[in-house]
Parts: structure tokens; sequence; C-alpha cells
């Protein structure tokens, strides 16, 4: 591609949309001071009335295929998360736009919410906030099955040892835990975890594990991995963590093990359906922590979107092909 015929490369001449409904992403770029033009729309109305004027679109919720057909100027689009399955991309590779996702941007925080989610149970500080909102004092425990439990020489299960996994496991290193994970390709990247075992040793590798963390995405091999099955092979007193895909997890027989004490607990950052119904029966078991689907949730996201951004944007302009992210 020569310096003309290249569409990124005068980047001053382009025009970005932000698309979100509650991130703040043009106030963040402003800040950058790129010289780039850049606007925000806030609803799907507002989104489809100007896309027209985009060159380049950075968007999660508000996308739809429909929008390709009014979209005459788009030619990138930046993912702002990590999934992309609602892209039509058989109709971008054939406009010639280009996609990439925004994976890895909230690594940090999702690990570190599961983490929280582990220390949690750990100390009982779900139970202490119960107690706080009713103003009771809990007294000191005899029975040490049910006493506050330190971590170290814990086993923790990784179920998806990429980025976040990756990183939890470190964390839980932190704490002198052992960790035992799954991946796709054990010869890459397992260095974090004490071991590495392919997606088929999950139901060998549950009864071991103290913490069960699931951190893999949902796919066709990870939908309802949890079940009446692998539930039953876990320990009594382990605890589920989801920070994975609600669809990860298979929830009228993760509902009836808690209600039975067969595991000890769940936390829960992802259902299938959200946000989850006021008569949900999760809402009342003491022995569950629920979160709104807010584990990657950070100060830092609009940043570290920006920063994927303005990487595709430099190398779209030396007309590079190879995007950070990219999937078209």
């Amino acid at each position: 591609m020569t310096q003309n015929s290249n569409p990124f490369s005068d980047l001053n001449n382009l025009k970005i949309q932000f698309a979100h409904v509650a991130y703040q992403m043009d106030a963040r770029f402003d800040a950058r001071n790129s010289g780039i033009g850049h606007y925000q729309t806030w609803d799907a109305n507002e989104t489809l009335q100007r896309i027209p004027e985009a060159d380049v679109l950075v968007v999660s919720g508000y996308w739809a295929n429909s929008l390709l057909d009014v979209a005459n100027n788009l030619k990138f689009i930046q993912s702002i998360g990590a999934g992309y399955d609602q892209f039509s991309l058989d109709r971008l590779q054939e406009r010639g736009i280009r996609l990439a996702s925004a994976r890895g941007v909230n690594s940090n925080a999702v690990s570190e919410h599961a983490m929280s989610m582990v220390l949690a149970f750990a100390r009982h500080i779900h139970t202490g906030r119960d107690n706080q909102s009713k103003r009771f004092w809990r007294g000191m425990i005899s029975d040490l099955s049910k006493r506050e439990d330190e971590l170290g020489g814990k086993t923790m299960l990784i179920v998806g040892l990429g980025t976040i996994g990756s990183r939890l496991a470190k964390l839980a290193k932190a704490f002198d835990m052992r960790v035992v994970a799954t991946k796709r390709d054990v010869k890459v990247g397992g260095s974090a975890a004490d071991e590495i075992h392919p997606p088929s040793a999950v139901p060998d590798l549950l009864p071991q594990a103290d913490f069960v963390a699931l951190t893999c995405p949902l796919t066709d091999d990870t939908a309802d991995m949890i079940n009446a099955e692998t539930l039953g092979l876990m320990k009594p007193s382990a605890y589920l963590i989801n920070v994975a895909r609600g669809g990860c997890v298979d929830e009228p027989p993760l509902l009836e093990t808690l209600k039975n004490g067969r595991i000890a607990g769940a936390a829960i950052d992802h259902f299938k359906a959200e946000p989850l119904p006021a008569d949900s029966p999760f809402w009342d078991l003491e022995n569950v922590i629920i979160t709104p689907h807010t584990g990657g949730e950070t100060r830092m996201y609009e940043d570290n979107v920006i920063d994927i951004l303005l990487e595709n944007l430099g190398r779209l302009s030396r007309g590079e092909h190879k995007l950070l992210n990219q999937v078209v």
C-alpha cells in the first residue's frame, strides 16, 4: 500500500466516534492531545445518526451489523471489549473494514477481582458485611471448619490460563498457594502455575482444589462445564469463583449444590440472564458473593482501550497490516 492510497496516512484527517453508555472515552482521548478529531455518542439512536461521519468507530454494546448500511466512511473498528462475536466478520472483510479487540484490557482488574473473592471467603469478609448491616457482633468460633482461614498451602485450580488466569496465578502464588491450571496449549506460557494440564484433565483436578477459578472464554467446550457432575467432584469445603461468562456454569445444579452445602460457597460475577432477576434464589444464599458483572471494571479501562487504539492507528498510518489484537 502506497502512502497516497493509505487512508490512515494522515491521522489528523480522521474522525473517531466513541460509542458507549458509560465510559468516558471521548474525555480521556481528549487528554492525549492527539490532534485527531473525535466525538462520543451515548445511546444507540445517536450512534446510528452519527456513524456516517466516522472513519474509526470505538464501540462495544451499541454495535449492530445494520450500522454497516450507513457507515459509508468507516475504515476501522476498535472494540472496547475483548469479545467480537457481535460483529459480522464476513461483511467487514467485504467492505475492507479492519477490526481489533481489546483483549487483555482488563486483565489486571479481573484477576484482582477474582483474588478479592478468594480472600473474602477465606477471611469471612462477606459475612462480616452482612453482620454489619444487622449491627450484629459475631463471637469467636470453636468449630474449626467454620472459622476464618489462611490461604498458604491451599490449592487453586484455574480453568483457563490465559492473560487473566496467568495473573491470577501470580497473585495466588504471592499468598503461598499451590496453583494448578488448565490450558489448551500446555507448552506455551504456563510458568505462573505449579502444574499445567489440558482442559480434559478438569475432572481429575477438581477433587484437589480448595478454590476453583473460572477464567476461560465461553466456547462449545466450556459451556456448562460446571454442572451436576463436575460439582459432585469438588470438595465440600471448596469454593467456586466465576469471573468468566455465566454460560460456563449450569445454574440450577449449582443452586441446589449451594443450598445443600455440598460445596462451601460460590462467588459469581456473571450470570446467564443479566441483570439477575430480583426473585432469583441466588440473592438469598449466605454462601454466595454476587457482583454485577463488574469484574472487569476499573478506573483505568478507558485509558487501557485508548492505548490499544493509538497503537493500532499508528500501525495503520505506517501501512502495517498486523494489528494489536487483530480480528479482521
